[in-house]
C-alpha cells in the first residue's frame, strides 16, 4: 500500500515501476512470451487467410460431386484426398474452418457483451440485483453446457442462429464472474468515491470508468472463448444437431468421416482434426501471453 504522505509525483513514479515489473516479462521469460505470441498470431493468421482465400479461389470444389474421384488418398492433385462424394477435402476443410471461425467470432462477441454487461451491473449495483443475477448464473452453470446446447439446437435443428445462441448462452457465465470480481474491486477505489462526490450518476461511472477498466479482462476472455466456441460448434455438428449437413464445417466433415475411417479413409479424419488442433493451439498461445501481461498488471494496480 502507498502511504498518504507520499507526494503525488512519487506515487505515480512507483506505480509506473510496478506496472513495468508485473506487466512486462524480462530476460528469457520475455523472449519466450514474445515468441509464443508471434508463433500463435502467425499460425492463426495463416489459417484464417487460407480459410478465406482458398474457398474463394476454388468455390466449386467445395460442393463438387465427382464420383470418379471417390475416396482418393492424398496426392498432388488432391492434397488432403477426397471424401465419399469425390469432393476435394483440402478446399472443403478450409471452407469448414472458415464457417467454424466465423461462428466462433460471432459467439465470442455475443458472449463478451452479455457477460460484461451482467458482471458489471451485478458487481457495481450489488444488493438484490447482484443476488438475482448470480442465482441466474448458478442456474445456467448447474446444467452441463453441451446438454443445454443440445436442447437449444434440437428445438431449431439446422439453424445457424440456434447454434450461435446455444454457445452464447452456455459461455457467458465465466466472463460474468471475472468481470464481476474486477468491478467489486474497482468500486472501492478512490476514483469512484471522487466521481460520486462530484455528482456523477451510477450510469456515468459505470460507462466512463468501470467498463473501460475491465476492457482488458474482457478482451482476454474473448480470445479464450474462441477455441471453446469452435469446439462447441464442432461437437454439435458432429452429433448431427449443429449446422445443416450441406454446409461445410469441421463438425460436419468429421461426422461424415466416421464411416470413412472404418473403410480406411484416415485422411478424412486426420486433416480436419489437425487444422482444428492447430487453431486451438494458436489461440491458446495468444491467450496465455495476454493473460501473463494483463492479469499481473491488473493485480499490481489494485494493490496501490
Amino acid at each position: 500500500m502507498v502511504e498518504r504522505e507520499v507526494v503525488d509525483g512519487s506515487v505515480r513514479e512507483w506505480r509506473s515501476a510496478a506496472r513495468t515489473r508485473a506487466g512486462t516479462p524480462r530476460g528469457g521469460a520475455g523472449a519466450r512470451a514474445r515468441l509464443r505470441l508471434g508463433v500463435g498470431a502467425g499460425l492463426l493468421g495463416v489459417l484464417v487467410l487460407a480459410a478465406i482465400v482458398v474457398p474463394w479461389l476454388w468455390p466449386a470444389s467445395e460442393q463438387l460431386f465427382d464420383y470418379t474421384q471417390v475416396r482418393r488418398p492424398p496426392s498432388g492433385e488432391h492434397v488432403f484426398g477426397t471424401d465419399q462424394a469425390g469432393r476435394d477435402l483440402f478446399v472443403r476443410t478450409l471452407a469448414g474452418l472458415r464457417v467454424s471461425l466465423l461462428v466462433a467470432v460471432i459467439c465470442a462477441v455475443g458472449t463478451i457483451t452479455l457477460g460484461t454487461v451482467v458482471g458489471a451491473v451485478a458487481g457495481f449495483l450489488g444488493g438484490w440485483p447482484d443476488r438475482l443475477l448470480m442465482r441466474l448464473l448458478d442456474t445456467v452453470n448447474a446444467v452441463p453446457h453441451l446438454l443445454l446446447g443440445i436442447v437449444i439446437v434440437a428445438l431449431y435443428r439446422g439453424s445457424l442462429t440456434a447454434v450461435i445462441v446455444s454457445i452464447v448462452v452456455t459461455h457467458w457465465t465465466t466472463v460474468a464472474r471475472i468481470v464481476r470480481a474486477e468491478v467489486l474491486s474497482l468500486r472501492r477505489r478512490p476514483f469512484v468515491d471522487a466521481a460520486i462526490s462530484g455528482g456523477a450518476t451510477r450510469g456515468h461511472i459505470l460507462r466512463r470508468h468501470i467498463l473501460p477498466a475491465v476492457a482488458g479482462q474482457a478482451a482476454l476472455s474473448a480470445v479464450l472463448v474462441l477455441p471453446h466456441a469452435v469446439w462447441h460448434e464442432t461437437a454439435l455438428s458432429f452429433l448431427g444437431l449443429g449446422l445443416p449437413p450441406h454446409l461445410a464445417s469441421i463438425g460436419n466433415i468429421l461426422s461424415d468421416a466416421r464411416s470413412e475411417l472404418l473403410l480406411g479413409g484416415w485422411w478424412n479424419v486426420a486433416f480436419p482434426s489437425v487444422l482444428l488442433v492447430l487453431t486451438t493451439l494458436a489461440t491458446a498461445g495468444i491467450a496465455a501471453t495476454l493473460r501473463d501481461r494483463l492479469v499481473p498488471r491488473r493485480r499490481s494496480e489494485l494493490a496501490l
